[in-house]
C-alpha cells in the first residue's frame, strides 16, 4: 500500500545487450546491470524486469531480448527503457535502426533513457 501523498513511477525495463558470449555473462554485462540498477535506485525508478541480450546483431527487432523491450512497451508495462548507451540498441554502423527503434518506444510512450554517467548527466534521452 502506498502511503497517502506518495507516487510510485511507472516501472522501467533494464536492457542490457553487453557481451558477446551467450548465456556467460560477463564484466560488461555486470557493469551494465549495476550501473542501471545505481540509475534507476537514484531517481527512484522500479526496475519490472531485467532483459538481455548477446552483442552483435545489429538489428535490434532481430534479437530476442528486445523484443521481449517491444512487448513490454507495447502492452503499457513499463514507461521507460534504461540502456547504458545507444550502442546497445544498434551500433554506429546501424544508426538508422537506433533512430527507429527510439521512434517506435516513443510511440507506444516509452522513454528510452541512458544510465551511463555522462549520457544520464546531461538527461539525454534517445529521441
Amino acid at each position: 500500500m502506498i502511503p497517502h501523498g506518495e507516487t510510485t513511477s511507472p516501472p522501467v525495463v533494464l536492457y542490457v545487450c553487453a557481451d558477446r558470449a551467450p548465456r556467460a555473462p560477463g564484466t560488461a554485462t555486470q557493469c551494465a546491470q549495476t550501473e542501471g540498477r545505481t540509475f534507476a535506485q537514484e531517481r527512484g525508478l522500479t526496475i519490472a524486469e531485467v532483459v538481455t541480450d548477446t552483442y552483435g546483431e545489429p538489428d535490434p527487432a532481430r534479437r530476442s531480448g528486445w523484443r521481449r523491450v517491444r512487448q513490454l512497451a507495447q502492452t503499457g508495462d513499463v514507461a521507460a527503457v534504461l540502456v547504458r548507451w545507444p550502442s546497445a540498441i544498434a551500433p554506429e554502423s546501424a544508426r538508422e535502426l537506433r533512430h527507429r527503434e527510439a521512434a517506435w518506444l516513443n510511440d507506444h510512450g516509452v522513454r528510452v533513457r541512458y544510465t551511463w554517467g555522462p549520457l544520464s548527466s546531461k538527461g539525454a534521452e534517445a529521441g
